[in-house]
C-alpha cells in the first residue's frame, strides 16, 4: 500500500492491512509465520521552518501483530517468537534538513525517518517495524546446552563423544601468573 503525500494533504487515511506469510522481505533475519496484520492512521502534518518554509511530514500511528520463527542462538533450533507492537513514526521529504547548520540532533529530531519522492510504501514501514522488534539474541529454552563446538552435536537432543576440552596454549602464561599469585 503506498501512502501518496497528496492524496494525504486532501484527507488522512486510516489502513488495515494484512499481508501473508513471507510478502515482506526480513532480509534472512526470521521467517514470517503467520499473516503479518496492521492497522492505523496516516495523515499529513505541516511544519513550519521560518517565515516561508513549510515542510509537510508524514504522520503514522498504528499497530502491528505477527508471529515469527528466529533461530535460537545457541543450538539454531527454530523459535517462534510473538510480536505485537505499536508505533508512532514521522517521515520528512529527503532533504528537507539539508543545508541547515550542524546542531546536536535533539531526542525528537532522532526519531524522524525520511521518505523520497512522493510517500512512502507501508510495507517498507512495517518491515522496519518488524526488525525493530526482534530480539537481539533469542534461546529455545533457558537451559540450552547448545551445539559442540567441536562436532557440531546438538547437546540439548544427544551427548557428544567429544574430549574434554582442550586447552589454547595461549593462555598458558597467564595461568603461571595466576598460580604464583595463590602460593
Amino acid at each position: 500500500m503506498f501512502l501518496d503525500i497528496k492524496e494525504l494533504e486532501l484527507h488522512p487515511l486510516d489502513f488495515e492491512e494484512e499481508y501473508p506469510p513471507d510478502v515482506i522481505d526480513l532480509a534472512g533475519e526470521a521467517r514470517q509465520r503467520t499473516a503479518l496484520k496492521a492497522s492505523g492512521h496516516a495523515e499529513v502534518v505541516e511544519e513550519h521552518h521560518g517565515k516561508n518554509l513549510v515542510i509537510k511530514d508524514i504522520r503514522l500511528n498504528g499497530r502491528l501483530s505477527t508471529a515469527l520463527e528466529l533461530n535460537c542462538a545457541r543450538c539454531l533450533d527454530p523459535v517462534t517468537q510473538a510480536v505485537d507492537r505499536s508505533f508512532e513514526l514521522l517521515y520528512r521529504p529527503l532533504g528537507a534538513d539539508a543545508g541547515r547548520d550542524e546542531l546536536s540532533v535533539t531526542d525528537a529530531e532522532a526519531e524522524i525517518g525520511y521518505y523520497q519522492g512522493d510517500g512512502i510504501l507501508l510495507e517498507d514501514v512495517l518491515r522496519e517495524q518488524v526488525l525493530l522488534a526482534l530480539p537481539l539474541k533469542i534461546t529455545c529454552r533457558e537451559d540450552c546446552k547448545g551445539l559442540c563446538p567441536h562436532c557440531g552435536k546438538n547437546l540439548n537432543q544427544e551427548q557428544c563423544s567429544c574430549s574434554a576440552v582442550l586447552e589454547d596454549p595461549r593462555w598458558e602464561a597467564l595461568k603461571e601468573i595466576r598460580s604464583k599469585l595463590e602460593h
